[in-house]
């Protein structure tokens, strides 16, 4: 009982710990709340399953936004996925930002992927081709590419 009680307790403290991460992934890749969400639920499940050993917290967090990544191509190639208006509610002060926001979710999924990956996750090209399965050097082509089309659809849009 005791090594039980332990295990969910390790289990929650990583949720705490790494949720938030998982789950902008996700919105960032799916645009969907609703598709993020059980993709966040997923990402758990399937550490729950395997039960990995990491050597650090950053490699947690990689192991974690892989398993995220995945499953939102999954997602994404299934034939139930639905294309939704963004429906999120979004602490942003106006609607500058909100319109920046859907300009970013115009974006194909590949696009966001490394976007979300490198600015708001912080992680290096060689870091992201690791979690994507992708060569280093498409993952710099994809992210140039990726500022290219944002700037324009930002620049469009003023």
């Amino acid at each position: 009982m005791p090594e039980e009680r332990a295990a969910a307790s390790s289990f929650e403290a990583l949720v705490c710990r790494q949720e938030n991460h998982v789950y902008r992934a996700a919105l960032a890749i799916l645009r969907n709340v609703q598709d993020a969400e059980d993709q966040t639920q997923e990402t758990f499940l399937k550490y729950l399953e395997k039960r990995p050993v990491f050597e650090n917290e950053r490699h947690e967090t990689a192991w974690l936004l892989r398993v995220t990544v995945n499953g939102c191509r999954s997602r994404l190639r299934s034939p139930w996925h639905r294309r939704l208006p963004l429906e999120i509610d979004l602490p942003t002060p106006g609607p500058e930002e909100r319109e920046e926001l859907e300009e970013l979710f115009a974006l194909p999924a590949e696009d966001r992927e490394v976007l979300h990956l490198y600015y708001y996750e912080g992680y290096s090209t060689a870091e992201i081709a690791k979690i994507t399965g992708r060569r280093e050097g498409t993952v710099r082509s994809r992210l140039s590419r990726a500022r290219g089309k944002l700037k324009s659809l930002l620049e469009v849009g003023r």
